[in-house]
Order: structure tokens, then sequence, then C-alpha cells
């Protein structure tokens, strides 16, 4: 039995390795824009579940014949500040927007996980979960913000920020899990092996 990861980010990667677990890591090719454009009414929580279950399905599909015994592990992450939902910056002056505005305010990061398990190459269990953590920003000097934004580390983030990196400078708080913000959480990724028949320890290096 191994463990996919249906992602290319490496705070994943990062946050599984220091866990005992050394995963195959594939990514999925999914077009997170235009899967959610078809889901114009999703909560934000169904939205990055269901982006993270595209994701792992997938994936599942495309490794079924050379890995059939695994579980694949598919997460999304995105901020919920202001009454919006945001993904990956992209670019620096998107980044630095957003900093300007979630400055000494609050959001919620929102981790949706999806599991899928294949037996012999058959996909035979499916679950999804989300976990919300609550992020607590610090306001910092704007010139602080452009050097952040100038090292290029919150473009490819969601929410355009980290807790392990640079980023972490400029974080007050958290209330709730911190792997989950990192982008996997550990106990809630526990849960769900156990729900489809795989105890995590099973799966330790």
């Amino acid at each position: 039995m191994r463990l996919v990861l249906a992602s290319a980010s490496p705070g994943r990667l990062g946050v599984l390795r220091g866990a005992g677990i050394d995963p195959v890591v594939r990514v999925s090719g999914v077009d997170e824009d235009a899967l959610s454009a078809t889901l114009p009414r999703a909560t934000p929580a169904e939205l990055v579940g269901a982006l993270a279950r595209a994701k792992a399905s997938a994936v599942a599909a495309d490794i079924a014949a050379e890995i059939p015994d695994a579980v694949v592990v598919g997460c999304d992450s995105m901020l919920h500040i202001g009454g919006e939902l945001v993904g990956k910056p992209g670019r620096p002056d998107t980044a630095l927007r957003r900093w300007q505005a979630m400055a000494g305010g609050t959001g919620e990061l929102l981790t949706g996980h999806a599991v899928v398990r294949l037996q012999a190459g058959a996909r035979v269990a499916s679950v999804t979960g989300t976990q919300t953590t609550i992020i607590r920003f610090s306001d910092p000097p704007v010139a602080d913000i452009e050097a952040y934004v100038g090292t290029g580390e919150p473009l490819q983030v969601a929410g355009g920020f980290t807790l392990d990196g640079r980023g972490g400078w400029f974080i007050d708080g958290i209330d709730g899990d911190p792997s989950s913000v990192i982008g996997i959480s550990l106990p809630l990724t526990r849960c769900l092996l156990a729900e489809v028949g795989v105890p995590v320890t099973s799966l330790w290096s």
C-alpha cells in the first residue's frame, strides 16, 4: 500500500515527510478555475472539497495500473476573507492588493481533503472532508509587504501567504490546525484514511 499525493505542493510534501510518510507525488492537471466556474452556488467548504475530490479522482484513474494498491490524497486550499474566497494570487500586483486588504484582519483558511482507495487497481472507497483554520494577520508596514511580495513566495500559495516560510513573520496567530494551513491536515487525513480502512501507521516509512 502506497500513499499517492495528488499535488505538486512542496509544503504538503514536507508535512507528510516530516510525519513519517514518503509519498509518491503525481500532479492531477485539473483545471481549478474551470471546475470552480461550474459551481457558482457552492459554499467555500463545498468548493474546496470538490476541487480536492477532482484531483484525487484524476490521479487515481491515472495510477491504477501502475500502483494498484494505493490511497490517493488530493487537497485544495483557499482563503475566505471579507466575504470573498481567494486562491493563489498569481501576480505581484494581485498579491500586494490582497495583503493590503487583509493586513490587521482575520480570515478562514479552508483546506479540502479527498482520499480515494484503490485495491487491485479498482476504486473501492472514497471520502472527502474540509478543515477550517482562523488566520490572524499582522499589520506590517507597506515596505515590508512589498518586500514579501517581491520574494515571489506568496504568488503561488492559497491566500497569498505561508505559515512555514517568510509569510510566517506576518501572521500573528492561528486558531486551528497548523498543518492544514501549510496544505494538508494531519489529523483530518488520519481520520479520512481510517474511514477507507487504512491505518496511518501502516503508511509510515
